[in-house]
């Protein structure tokens, strides 16, 4: 079955083009493979069938798909090889300018940067297949510590867990999801919090954890679904309609923005949404400001330091701000397997899978429980 994520904020057809075209891209979809009839397709994705309709002929004149009747819809045999390459390896350069500017920005200079990209590739080609020291010959002081990005229903995990457990003084650093992710691959941390997206398949944390982690050496618990979305100030004086007009206003300048750290997932998420509209992340780096947190973001547009900022319903609706809604993301806890049923991260994860600690996740503004507690092994 074609599995395609979709979510909020961009047009669901151009989702469904861009996914099939890097299937066809990677070859998991291969030449002469049918695909699913437009009907079946649209019932599967909860779509209208004239938005799978329009994703197909979409992809029907730029090549990707042929149709043939009775034989339904399947991919090109002589399809545009060279442009699908091409498209891949635009998204590549995407991601590595993302990198280069984000370093320069710091004060690195091209030279060092160069080297620096150089020796982390061969670091981890030669640690590739390979698995990290055992937990015993990590250090025990990690087992209590926490790196991550921030939320809101992850304060209070930690309020119930000093109330439940008070023994334990869990030590907690917002560093953003990627930061979070290599303390616990650098044996920092015993537990990490994300919510990374990934762009080619649209979910959430897993394809990155099987890239850092290969051979199912972690698991991720997921804490709760939560809405993202553009926080802007009380009754949307400037009219902003939605991100894709509030982030090309910021393009020409227009606009005063507060993005996230480097390395959190809401910065992800927005320089993939930017990329959607045609934008690169530098457009942001000559106006931005920086937010460790999700709260921080609000208190600035609420004070009128910024006019707009990527971060959740709950902050904006904790300072009587307006929210436009762009996304429902997976933030997950991650642990290594050996560490799971161990103090103090057993306790934690019991408490959080709780019908207590749901009904707290059910009273913060755009917070679900649905999948709160549930474990996913990244293999």
């Amino acid at each position: 079955m074609l599995t395609i994520p979709l979510t909020k904020g961009s047009p669901e057809y151009a989702q469904i083009v861009e996914q099939i075209r890097l299937a066809v891209a990677r070859e998991e979809l291969k030449p002469g493979e049918r695909l699913p009839p437009v009907r079946e397709l649209a019932e599967q994705l909860g779509v209208n069938p004239s938005t799978a309709a329009r994703a197909y002929r979409e992809l029907e004149q730029a090549g990707v798909i042929e149709t043939h009747g009775r034989r339904g819809t399947l991919v090109a045999q002589d399809r545009n090889v060279a442009g699908l390459r091409h498209y891949r390896e635009t998204r590549l350069r995407g991601l590595a300018e993302r990198a280069v500017v984000e370093a320069l920005a710091q004060g690195f200079t091209p030279d060092e940067i160069e080297a620096a990209l150089g020796l982390q590739l061969a670091a981890w080609r030669a640690q590739r297949g390979l698995h990290p020291a055992p937990s015993a010959a990590r250090s025990p002081d990690r087992l209590s510590r926490f790196a991550g990005s921030h939320d809101l229903a992850l304060e209070a995990l930690w309020a119930q867990a000093r109330l439940a457990h008070p023994q334990v003084a869990w030590d907690v650093s917002y560093v953003g999801s990627l930061d979070g992710l290599l303390a616990l691959l650098h044996g920092e941390v015993s537990l990490a919090g994300a919510h990374i997206l990934d762009e080619e398949t649209g979910e959430y944390n897993l394809p990155i954890l099987r890239r850092l982690f290969p051979g199912g050496q972690v698991c991720a618990i997921t804490l709760a679904e939560r809405e993202q979305g553009l926080i802007v100030a009380a009754g949307n004086p400037l009219g902003i309609r939605g991100l894709a007009d509030g982030l090309s206003r910021l393009a020409r300048g227009d606009l005063r923005f507060i993005n996230r750290q480097p390395g959190s997932g809401t910065r992800t998420l927005l320089e993939h949404r930017l990329r959607l509209i045609g934008l690169t992340p530098a457009t942001l780096a000559r106006h931005e400001r920086v937010a460790a947190t999700h709260m921080a973001v609000a208190t600035a547009v609420a004070q009128g330091h910024a006019d707009a900022g990527l971060g959740l319903r709950a902050a904006a609706q904790a300072l009587g701000l307006d929210f436009l809604p762009i996304a429902t993301e997976r933030y997950d806890l991650v642990c290594y397997m050996a560490d799971r049923d161990q103090a103090p991260l057993a306790p934690l994860f019991d408490l959080l899978a709780s019908a207590a600690f749901r009904g707290i996740i059910a009273q913060l503004s755009g917070y679900h429980a649905t999948h709160t507690g549930e474990m996913r092994i990244a293999v």
